[in-house]
């Protein structure tokens, strides 16, 4: 098949007829239909959108614990103490002239469970070709690997990609397969075929910089080599969007000290996540987790030694 053949059947080419909604017209009821969450925060609009949920065997997700620990922290909870099935919130922001999103989902080759994003943001009215802007916190698959169709063609074709430096260098550094190991060398293969896709609508952010207007980068490495977070602040109020520098709202707030087997370097993870947590509580401001049970919005509490994660 050409190349121009496989774009004109492209996802992009079935979505187009007649569901491309203007962005400031989209009505309440249109956007409840699969937004379960909304923010007003100043001038920006925030809703999250679920992109399903992935299935984490306990023994990658607390490689280090034992099994009476982790009972004794998740079964207070009710909690299952084998299995891990965390939800996956992708963030939109509607500010001004911009439609954006932060990650953009795991796409249909990852785990069966997730990869609902595109689904909702069509029952919802969205095209993808009104994504202004996608901003990623990290190239992990379920935060990345959504960003092409079903034909490996960029799914955004409008948007401008913001990446992380630290991650685009480290993903497609040349060393980076050789050293992974066996069980992650396909989050490698999938980070740098995505990341060659859509190489001509990418920019980089570093920490610190004002990504979009009232969008700040925040340092966050440790997950992986070029984690970033993002706080959208609107008038007197803030919401950090945290990927998953925190990625548990039981396990990161209790225990913020245990290596997460997900964290590429683990002590830096846990150094990062303790750092964020202090943060966080001090500064009351809003966040929303990647992780964190749908919608995935709430606030840091100090509790004891430790933290509480309060939805809302």
């Amino acid at each position: 098949m050409s190349g121009s053949s496989r774009k004109d059947l492209s996802r992009r080419s079935v979505l187009a007829g007649g569901l491309t909604v203007a962005a400031a017209g989209l009505a309440g009821a249109a956007r409840t239909a699969s937004a379960e969450a909304q923010l007003t925060l100043g001038d920006h609009d925030i809703t999250v959108f679920s992109d399903g949920h992935l299935s984490l065997p306990m023994n990658f997700v607390l490689p280090e614990q034992s099994e009476e620990d982790i009972a004794a922290l998740l079964k207070p909870h009710g909690m299952a103490t084998n299995m891990l099935t965390p939800d996956c919130n992708v963030t939109l922001l509607r500010t001004g002239d911009r439609v954006v999103l932060f990650d953009v989902g795991a796409g249909a080759n990852f785990q069966p469970s997730a990869g609902e994003l595109p689904a909702k943001l069509e029952d919802t009215g969205i095209d993808p070709s009104e994504i202004t802007d996608v901003v990623l916190t990290h190239a992990h698959p379920d935060h990345l690997w959504g960003i092409l169709d079903d034909f490996d063609d960029p799914f955004y074709p409008e948007a401008s990609i913001w990446v992380p430096q630290g991650e685009w260098d480290y993903w497609r550094a040349d060393g980076t397969l050789a050293a992974t190991p066996e069980e992650r060398k396909s989050f490698v293969v999938g980070a740098q075929s995505r990341f060659e896709a859509i190489e001509d609508q990418v920019s980089m952010i570093r920490p610190g910089q004002e990504v979009l207007p009232g969008v700040e980068a925040v340092d966050t490495a440790g997950h992986t080599p070029g984690h970033m977070s993002y706080v959208i602040h609107g008038g007197s109020e803030s919401v950090m969007v945290i990927g998953d520098a925190i990625t548990n709202s039981v396990i990161s707030f209790e225990k913020p000290g245990w290596a997460s087997g997900s964290d590429q370097d683990r002590d830096m993870g846990i150094k990062t996540r303790r750092r964020l947590l202090d943060r966080l509580a001090q500064d009351r401001m809003r966040v929303i987790g990647f992780h964190f049970p749908h919608p995935g919005s709430g606030r840091v509490e100090k509790a004891g030694g430790a933290y509480r994660f309060t939805a809302g």
